[in-house]
């Protein structure tokens, strides 16, 4: 698999469950001697070592640098936005509430609290929209959109043709009239596309510029080597989900 073991050690079992039924045991088994000591508030080394020999006859890691060596370096470049005074307003509204609500809650609403609270501030370094929040004007809302714009229209000046990964539907969905408001043409991709081979081949014959992705629906099982340029318009808390998305072009 190409896939990152990105949720818990269950992952492994399922492959190993697929590929040798039997041979970590059964999930109760494997649950109890594993995905529990492992998942702890302080995992225990020595489980983890226990797991990893288990592992490593069946286990075969090769690195992209090992086998496809001509590949060049990939060139990646961070772009810092300053939030706009809205989304800066909103920002800090939410994160004095996020503190006040974790502070008095108890048990585990405390990491749903937490976890909600995450969302709603990347939402809003996103597009204030995303909250829910109308009537905005989009000079406003969202400062990535701007940057964003700016960064299509370079790239397609420059001959460039470009992957724009989201986690946000939401989010590809409010860039797509800014691309037909400059009259730029578009793929787009998320859970609920059911022509993907069509949109992907469009892509890849090259009649369009843009490829708008949703990172889950698009992130693993695709070849975009056509685009040359990746943006991830918002990060994912796992990298290497990040770096297979981004692997879709980089070949």
């Amino acid at each position: 698999t190409g896939t990152p073991i990105e949720n818990s050690a269950e992952d492994l079992w399922s492959i190993a469950r697929f590929a040798l039924p039997g041979y970590l045991g059964s999930r109760a088994t494997f649950t109890e001697r594993f995905v529990k000591p492992l998942s702890a508030t302080e995992p225990v080394p020595s489980v983890r070592d226990r797991l990893a020999r288990r592992l490593r006859p069946v286990v075969l890691r090769r690195l992209k640098s090992e086998v496809a060596r001509d590949l060049p370096d990939k060139i990646e470049q961070v772009v810092f936005c300053d939030l706009k005074p809205k989304q800066r307003e909103v920002y800090a509204r939410l994160l004095q509430e996020s503190k006040t609500s974790l502070l008095e809650a108890e048990g585990g609403r405390k990491r749903m609290l937490a976890l909600t609270a995450l969302l709603r501030l990347r939402q809003t370094c996103c597009d204030l929209r995303l909250l829910g929040l109308r009537d905005l004007a989009d000079e406003e809302a969202s400062v990535k959109a701007e940057v964003l714009a700016e960064l299509l229209d370079e790239a397609l000046e420059g001959g460039h043709r470009v992957l724009v990964f989201s986690q946000f539907v939401e989010m590809l969905q409010l860039i797509v009239p800014r691309l037909a408001e400059k009259r730029i043409d578009f793929c787009y991709l998320d859970g609920q596309t059911r022509n993907r081979a069509d949109v992907v081949k469009r892509f890849q014959t090259r009649e369009v510029p843009v490829f708008l992705i949703s990172l889950k629906a698009g992130g693993v099982g695709l070849n975009l080597t056509a685009a040359d340029t990746v943006i991830h318009v918002d990060p994912w808390w796992n990298p290497a989900v990040e770096a297979q998305a981004t692997d879709r072009a980089h070949r």
